[in-house]
């Protein structure tokens, strides 16, 4: 298996040639949503992001295992060890059993994730299916001198920790820093430490997700499920950990230091983050309130919104840009992909009605190279997307007979283009689209005949005032001997 393919790690801060522990199969985990409303715009990047990934493991030819966990239990409100619980909170005001919510949110996030053709996990684990092994594995972490008990509950010694292992080696962040820079706040004074953090929390009476336990009633916290799902379905050392950025401190942090203090070694080889997507400059977020769900997006009805965009449009938004960019959220962002999704989908069209020639005067070899490079470059799917096009124009030129294509490089571009925008980019025709596509077409083509009857009835106004009509409307005419071609203007 030849293998070219770099991968940003963020715990070396480089560019790492992968290499799996066990070729040819690689596992990833991957961090998926806590499910207590609808999915949204910010919840898309990871998702297309790693779907990517996965995808081209595959096509490379690696037989993935491919976890995605679902947080169903243990994560409180602003990501810390006190408050209300996310989805115990949600239940509550909706007057549902905090399982409900979950359900509902769930389902809608699978439809959400079809709808944007993403791949399905091998194994998509939910935190409250593994309170036993959550258990256990803080039993080890207890053992081992990283943990103790306050009251019930059982907290990380972070600096305990710091002075056998690097606390803050993925993030950056100094424990010195830390420790002057936190205070303790109310509720968490039973903590020998402010920075110090759950690993299972003593429930209140009212708190209704509980478990029994040596320690209590009670629940895990929320890190704990990462190290423990992913090791136990990828074992304790494995490939690739993915999530987004905004999960790199202090959740990916503590999971580092959960597991390295429970296996005595770290688990993960290449930790991969996706940035963030941004509404004027600020992260799209529920926590934020700005966040625009996926079901907004499809049907349009959303203030912000001035029409409605295909899950194709949106996919293709993501991946226009670097998976370690931000992504500005705008309209005229979503048209222009919305555009350039299209002209993808029309050049796949065109292909299956060229004919070739003899010989060819393109380089398809060189525009697959360039394709491949660009994967192989940290999935840098703007200059894919970039040596796409340049395969758009080839299409085009050679349609229009400026250009000749051989059959044998005819099956190699229809080869490469389905391999990368169907195969590695996951994007696919819609049927919306292509029944719209066939209805303007008829009415072109019947536009069209009518101006061809005018120009033979020497009624020439009629015939330029069609072409104005059609131009004004964004359709334009390319008159041949035979009649006219024509294309959506650019």
């Amino acid at each position: 298996m030849q293998n070219n393919f770099t991968i940003y790690n963020s715990l070396t801060r480089r560019k790492e040639k992968f290499e799996p522990l066990h070729p040819p199969f690689a596992g990833m985990y991957v961090c998926g949503p806590t499910v207590y409303s609808d999915t949204h715009l910010g919840h898309a990047r990871p998702a297309v992001t790693f779907d990517l990934l996965y995808r081209y493991l595959m096509h490379l030819g690696y037989k993935v295992r491919y976890v995605r966990n679902i947080t169903d239990v243990g994560h409180l409100e602003n990501d810390a060890d006190e408050g209300e619980d996310k989805i115990e909170k949600k239940a509550r005001l909706e007057h549902l059993e905090p399982m409900e919510v979950v359900q509902m949110y769930m389902n809608t996030f699978h439809r959400n994730m079809d709808q944007l053709n993403t791949l399905k996990p091998s194994i998509e684990p939910r935190a409250s299916g593994h309170i036993i092994e959550q258990q256990e594995f803080i039993r080890r972490i207890i053992d081992n001198g990283f943990a103790y008990e306050v009251n019930g509950s059982v907290y990380f010694n972070v600096e305990k920790y710091s002075r056998q292992y690097n606390y803050g080696k993925l993030s950056g962040r100094v424990l010195d820093e830390l420790m002057a820079n936190t205070r303790t706040l109310e509720g968490q004074d039973e903590k020998k430490n402010p920075f110090d953090f759950a690993l299972w929390k003593k429930a209140s009476p009212e708190h209704i997700m509980k478990w029994p336990s040596g320690w209590s009633e009670g629940f895990p916290g929320w890190h704990l499920e990462c190290s423990v799902m992913s090791t136990k379905y990828l074992g304790e050392v494995f490939d690739i950990h993915g999530g987004g950025m905004d999960l790199l401190f202090p959740h990916h942090e503590c999971e580092i230091a959960q597991s390295a203090a429970a296996l005595g070694h770290e688990s993960v080889r290449y930790w991969v983050h996706n940035n963030m997507i941004t509404i004027n400059g600020q992260k799209m977020a529920r926590s934020l309130g700005n966040f625009i769900t996926l079901d907004q997006l499809f049907s349009g009805d959303h203030p912000l919104l001035d029409q409605p965009y295909s899950p194709m449009t949106i996919r293709f938004f993501i991946l226009q840009a670097h998976y370690r960019s931000t992504v500005d959220f705008s309209n005229e962002a979503l048209k222009a992909s919305e555009k350039g999704f299209q002209r993808l989908m029309k050049a796949v069209e065109t292909l299956g009605m060229i004919k070739p020639s003899d010989k060819s005067t393109v380089d398809i070899q060189r525009l697959r190279k360039s394709c491949y490079e660009a994967m192989d470059d940290d999935m840098n799917t703007p200059v894919l997307l970039s040596n796409l096009f340049e395969g758009v124009k080839i299409i085009n030129s050679v349609k229009d007979g400026s250009e000749r294509i051989s059959s044998a490089d005819l099956e190699s571009l229809t080869t490469l283009f389905r391999e990368f925008i169907f195969g590695i980019l996951g994007l696919r025709e819609e049927e919306d689209a292509r029944q719209d596509d066939r209805l303007i077409g008829n009415l072109v083509k019947i536009i069209i005949d009518l101006r061809q009857a005018a120009k033979v009835n020497r009624d020439f106004s009629t015939s330029d005032r069609i072409r104005q009509d059609l131009k004004d409307a964004g359709v334009v005419l390319n008159d041949k001997k035979d009649g006219a071609d024509w294309e959506l203007e650019k």
